[in-house]
């Protein structure tokens, strides 16, 4: 059974940072495809940032050099590190895996249907 279980959201002020971590079981973070999503009060979920076994990743326009994605293998955790924080990145996010180990092209970034393993979520608040 696959597991994936956030946390460390929080309420930042604009310009601050969170790391988000995603511990996950029954499912090896370094051997498929694992994503970090988020939805806001009015928007639909939608993709932050993916990352494959063979060290592709790929990011949402809105948060490119601002946000990483990484994991930590011997922990089989998945990280979302957010620097430099606004408004518009408050919402609930969520870590996701994909059942499909094959080949898979991640850009554009995949609509949240496309993986098959979510966490409860955590969490973000961002004030101006």
């Amino acid at each position: 059974q696959v597991q994936l279980v956030e946390s460390g959201g929080g309420s930042v002020q604009a310009g601050g940072s969170l790391r988000l971590s995603c511990e996950v079981s029954g499912y090896t973070v370094n051997r498929g495809y694992v994503a970090w999503y988020r939805q806001g009060p009015a928007t639909e979920r939608e993709g932050v940032a993916v990352t494959s076994a063979d060290g592709r990743t790929n990011y949402a326009d809105s948060v490119k050099g601002r946000f990483t994605i990484s994991r930590d293998n011997a922990k089989n955790t998945l990280y979302l590190t957010m620097n430099n924080l606004k408004p518009e990145d408050t919402g609930m996010y969520y870590c996701a895996a994909k059942a499909w180990r094959g080949y898979w092209a991640i850009d554009p970034m995949p609509g949240p249907t496309n993986l098959n393993y979510w966490g409860q979520g955590t969490q973000v608040t961002v004030s101006s």
